[in-house]
């Protein structure tokens, strides 16, 4: 963003203000300053006026200029193509020292004496208004022959050039600034002069009508003018130079004066040659349409004429013949352009630029700056209708309480400064009560959508260098969450998976959808649309897949113990996650050594048990019917009375097909898993009582009935009880003999045996009268 003293002295009085300290509030309000310097003509300048221009002998493309400086004329030889006769120049006297060390001497020039220089802007440290001298006109102040250059503002200027944020749209303008600025320095900016309507107008300006679809996310003010196009630029040099600056003058009245608009209000322009619009019509229309993303689309006669912030068609662009043009000023809110830009390959990166990070909404303000500068120039007419069309934008309501906002920043500020603050930025504030207001967000800033947002307005305004340092007060907070406990007992259970020999591995959240319906798993209703490749295409329901294909890999690579885990998210059949963890043994138990006689038994069911429970702890067994499983040897896992998953040897048919010697697997559900905090109670130390009980219990007899039947005596002094022996021969008669073995322990005394008695005979009476079970 570039501008300068003169630019902003448009909007705002900055007198008595010097440029370093315009640099430091800028900075210190956020708005970065990355180049700042002074624009002063040298000393020895003048207003001259050129009386007469005659042809230089002996030289094709020099001229002999008599100029008047006042006090003097002075004969010049000039060698600029557009110097003529009766033109106000700036002239360098004899002794001046201008820029690149270029120090005015009286010299002779094909014989003939010259005592001076007709300066280009160039030549004077300024910027290229064009190919040769600079011609004087009253946009600057009243010309005065003879007066020194620089005590004009324009000539004595100062050059900012501002490096903005991309979520600062409302400063890419001058008034966007002067209006920081105003709220920096607690300034009032200049009251605008308002622009009188012509009263009359030729019938053309009456033809126009627009047709809008409704709810449209972008607002319009159109304006039509007739432009009388000339030999000359009819722009005055204060407006060339202004523009000269920003890199935006051209060879076109309409388009300097809309950049120039643009540049010092923010308001968004375009120019439309009205015989695009022509037709033999009464009435010309004018479409605007929503597309696909909201973005605003003007037509005429069905045809795109542009899509607004975006980029403009080449047909109904201006040049220097346009005679009739429609002027339009728009908004379209930034997530509509942000949305809807990369569906359109034709581009205008400076109209990109400005809508996509925000221009200004109020239409009305660039409207009235335009339309004076255009009244200015007897070349261009302005008709007296307009239209505006569009959305209205609404203001967002934030709750702002000062004390709270006091806190945030560390700083007591009074109620009114905070409230001048926000309404020199634009704000509008209701008060609710002393301390508590209702803020309405302006919606030029569309960065600021909460509290956090207001008081960071406050805040740069008031100054961070003067907001006094205090003490920082550490207070650290209980950062324990279940996200955390979650991690913990991960951890926890893959440290132990590794205590106990296994590895773990890591594969793709993917599978392949053939071997999971191979398995007895349902497709998910989750479709990739765009899979990695044929093997990883589905969603994966199980960990188990993935293991057993890193197993049979092992096993080609001649690993005869092979014992790995995995962690990670599977995917239900309707797409919903949870987090898994998988065990697999395969092969032998142990290496061969001395003590198996170099002869290590493959690995087998209760050995697979017991390095789960080293991993998991205590849980309990019941049947299960999984088909990838061997139907003889597999169990589903219950702890803390939950399901928490399953366990068995994989079927023999599945084991031959991928070349597996005997495997286990077991699956477990993560969150079924929680560690809970554990309560420390204090241990007996009492002797315990060990008992014996042997039972006749028919063949399928299941062992839950049996603790179930126990373990509602509530026997206080029963410690626990577990399977000791199944036994049977031919004197059982097709029934089993099963023994359980009983521990008893008192927390007060030591057991006399008739108490451990009775509690037996409790036990045994139960069993008979429940469920009819004898003594052996």
């Amino acid at each position: 963003m570039i501008l300068t003293r003169t630019w902003l002295n448009e909007f705002i009085d900055l007198s008595g203000i010097s440029l370093e300290q315009i640099s430091q509030k800028l900075n210190a309000i956020g708005i970065e300053v990355a180049n700042a310097h002074s624009l002063r003509v040298a000393d020895k300048v003048v207003v001259g006026f050129v009386k007469e221009k005659t042809r230089l002998e002996n030289a094709d493309k020099l001229s002999l200029c008599k100029v008047d400086v006042g006090k003097a004329e002075l004969e010049i030889v000039c060698g600029a193509p557009n110097v003529k006769a009766n033109q106000h120049v700036a002239v360098a006297l004899v002794g001046a020292n201008l820029p690149n060390n270029l120090k005015i001497k009286k010299a002779k020039i094909r014989g003939t004496q010259s005592e001076g220089m007709i300066c280009s802007s160039l030549e004077l440290g300024l910027a290229k208004i064009n190919d040769g001298i600079m011609v004087l006109d009253d946009s600057i102040g009243k010309l005065e022959l003879g007066k020194a250059l620089n005590s004009y503002p324009i000539f004595d200027d100062e050059f900012f050039e501002l490096e903005l944020t991309p979520n600062r749209g409302d400063c890419l303008s001058v008034y966007g600034i002067a209006r920081e600025l105003s709220a920096g320095f607690d300034k009032d900016l200049k009251k605008q002069k308002k622009f009188e309507e012509p009263k009359e107008g030729p019938v053309v300006g009456k033809l126009l009508r627009i047709a809008a679809d409704k709810n449209l996310k972008s607002s319009f003010s159109y304006r039509l003018i007739e432009h009388q196009s000339g030999d000359c630029c009819c722009l005055g040099l204060l407006t060339k130079l202004h523009l000269a600056y920003i890199g935006k003058l051209v060879d076109n009245d309409i388009i300097n004066l809309l950049n120039y608009a643009t540049h010092s209000s923010g308001v968004l322009f375009n120019a439309y040659d009205f015989k695009v619009l022509d037709s033999n019509d009464k009435e010309i229309t004018l479409q605007i349409h929503k597309g696909k993303k909201e973005e605003s689309q003007i037509y005429c006669n069905d045809k795109l004429l542009s899509v607004n912030g975006i980029y403009q068609e080449n047909h109904a662009k201006i040049t220097k013949d346009s005679k009739y043009i429609l002027i339009e000023a728009s908004y379209t809110e930034p997530k509509i352009i942000a949305a809807a830009k990369d569906d359109y390959q034709k581009i205008d990166e400076e109209t990109l630029y400005r809508s996509f990070r925000g221009s200004e909404p109020q239409l009305n303000l660039g409207v009235e700056f335009l339309l004076h500068k255009i009244s200015s120039y007897s070349n261009i007419g302005i008709f007296p209708n307009y239209q505006q069309i569009g959305s209205s934008l609404k203001d967002i309501d934030i709750k702002l309480d000062i004390n709270e906002l006091c806190r945030c920043i560390g700083k007591n500020i009074e109620s009114n400064d905070i409230v001048n603050i926000l309404k020199r930025l634009g704000f509008g504030l209701n008060a609710v009560d002393k301390t508590l207001f209702s803020v309405k967000v302006p919606s030029f800033r569309s960065d600021v959508r909460n509290f956090a947002d207001i008081c960071e307005e406050v805040l740069r305004i008031v100054g961070i260098d003067n907001i006094a340092a205090s003490p920082l007060k550490l207070s650290e907070k209980n950062r324990l969450n279940q996200t955390y406990f979650e991690y913990k007992n991960l951890l926890s259970l893959r440290t132990k998976a590794i205590i106990s020999g296994y590895f773990e591995t890591v594969h793709y959240v993917l599978d392949n959808e053939e071997e999971l319906l191979n398995l007895g798993f349902k497709k998910s209703k989750l479709r990739l649309v765009n899979p990695i490749n044929l093997e990883l295409n589905t969603l994966r329901p199980s960990l188990i897949n993935h293991l057993l294909n890193a197993v049979s890999l092992n096993a080609k690579n001649n690993q005869k113990i092979i014992k790995l885990f995995e962690s990670g998210t599977v995917f239900n059949e309707q797409g919903i996650q949870s987090e898994k963890i998988a065990f697999v043994h395969s092969g032998l138990k142990e290496e061969a050594k001395i003590a198996n006689k170099a002869k290590p038994e493959f690995v087998g069911f209760y050995d697979f048990l017991l390095d789960i429970k080293n991993i998991i702890g205590e849980f309990s067994l019941q049947n299960s019917n999984f088909g990838f499983l061997s139907p003889y040897e597999q169990a589903a896992l219950y702890k803390n009375g939950q399901n928490i998953g399953f366990v068995g040897r994989v079927h023999l048919d599945l084991e031959n097909s991928k070349d597996l010697a005997k495997t286990y697997l077991c699956e477990l559900d993560l969150n079924a898993l929680e560690n809970k905090l554990k309560t420390a109670k204090p241990y007996s130390k009492f002797p315990q009582v060990s008992r014996d009980l042997s039972l006749i219990i028919p063949k399928g007899f299941e062992y839950d009935k049996i603790r179930a039947c126990i373990s509602g005596l509530e026997i206080k002094i029963l410690k626990h009880f577990r399977v000791l022996d199944l036994y049977e021969d031919s004197s059982l008669q097709g029934k089993y003999s099963l023994t359980i073995n009983f521990i008893f322990q008192a927390e007060d005394k030591t057991l006399a045996d008739s108490e451990v008695s009775s509690c037996m005979d409790l036990i045994i009476k139960n069993l008979d009268e429940n469920l009819g079970l004898k003594l052996r």
